[in-house]
């Protein structure tokens, strides 16, 4: 067999590179963010100051290292899945998050400057809880059927 180079294998080969990479649902990706978050549940994570002062085009630039959204961009799953940094805006894309769902995440104003990675995935699993339809839908669709 002939020795090739990593070079020339490259060339050769018709190689997908996004192959390993699937796409997550919303559900899948915030799950995941829960997940991660309670690996250390006491875990102390920076909050974001004031995010509902911010203008829009501060806001989605704002950041802290060892936020919430920090935890999530540390992970390589979420960064395949298209995590592309830590910002306050892209987590809000990515996540498929409201202002006001991201907020209730990571703001300053109802943590002060640290919040438990526990606290963030409990805020996250609300979110997740709301995907689900309420209660009264459920109990007419039990006797609608």
């Amino acid at each position: 067999m002939k020795h090739q180079t990593l070079e020339q294998l490259q060339n050769i080969a018709d190689i997908d590179q996004a192959y390993p990479h699937r796409v997550m649902s919303r559900s899948e990706r915030l799950e995941r963010w829960v997940e991660l978050l309670e690996m250390s549940p006491h875990r102390r994570l920076a909050t974001l100051y004031q995010t509902e002062h911010q203008p829009t085009s501060v806001l989605s630039l704002l950041r802290s290292d060892n936020s919430p959204i920090s935890v999530a961009f540390e992970d390589p799953i979420l960064r395949a899945a298209g995590l592309e940094d830590d910002t306050y805006g892209q987590g809000k894309r990515f996540f498929g998050l409201t202002d006001g769902e991201l907020h209730n995440v990571l703001c300053y104003c109802h943590f002060g400057a640290t919040v438990s990675a526990a606290t963030a995935a409990h805020y996250v699993r609300g979110i997740l809880g709301m995907d689900r339809p309420g209660l009264f839908a459920r109990l007419r669709a039990l006797f609608t059927s």
